[in-house]
């Protein structure tokens, strides 16, 4: 029996608008887009392999600046952290908010387990889910990053289950799909893109094990 789910966050839950959007008005139009959408990609990247540090408040803004100053670099233009925090910007998914009330009407406990920093719980409440949730559990708090097993120690005891009884939804395979598994958690994989599956209609389109398109098809494997 599936007592309780957890699932990661960005691509999974939430989507991210992107930031150069926002930041295109803001930088000088000498910067062409190209190069204005690499240093966008290689401050995420940056952000992505550090959100762990971001532990509280005062080692957030300092992993922010970090951010900043990375960005106004590769630009050649400053770019202040208020500003590359405003272009940051997230929705929730339309599936979402009705595939969580429904698995919350089943009885089963949620937690969302990501790779983020301290301020996890306040992007969900922005984007409409924390009241959805049971819990949110980040590498910052937790001092473990996806694939590490141990990020989801403090989910497990959130839902105050085993990891037999539990089931991990994310949308990568060598974080989430290998970590869970790694913490004896079965683990779905969700390409909404479908781009591990076939170029086949979605009709035609083989069934692959432990993969789904939309996080409504979670009921399907409790």
């Amino acid at each position: 029996m599936t007592r309780a789910v957890f699932l990661d966050a960005l691509g999974t839950l939430v989507e991210l608008e992107p930031p150069w959007v926002l930041l295109r008005e803001r930088v000088p139009a000498e910067i062409g887009d190209e190069r204005l959408v690499a240093a966008v990609r290689e401050e995420m990247d940056y952000y992505k392999r550090h959100a762990h540090e971001g532990k509280d408040a005062d080692s957030l803004a300092d992993l922010r600046r970090r951010c900043a100053e990375l960005l106004s670099d590769r630009l050649g233009a400053p770019v202040t952290v208020e500003e590359l925090v405003d272009a940051v910007r997230m929705s929730a998914y339309p599936d979402a908010a009705p595939a969580l009330g429904s698995l919350r009407g089943r009885g089963v406990k949620l937690v969302v387990v990501s790779n983020w920093d301290c301020s996890l719980g306040s992007v969900l409440e922005r984007c409409g889910l924390g009241d959805l949730i049971d819990g949110a559990v980040s590498s910052a708090e937790a001092g473990a990053r996806k694939p590490d097993p141990r990020i989801f120690g403090p989910a497990l005891a959130l839902a105050d289950c085993e990891p037999a009884e539990a089931l991990h939804v994310g949308d990568t395979p060598e974080e989430d799909v290998e970590g869970a598994r790694a913490a004896g958690i079965r683990a779905l994989l969700i390409d909404r893109d479908e781009t591990g599956r076939s170029s086949a209609s979605p009709a035609e389109r083989p069934r692959i094990e432990g993969e789904i398109s939309s996080l409504a098809e979670i009921e399907e494997h409790l």
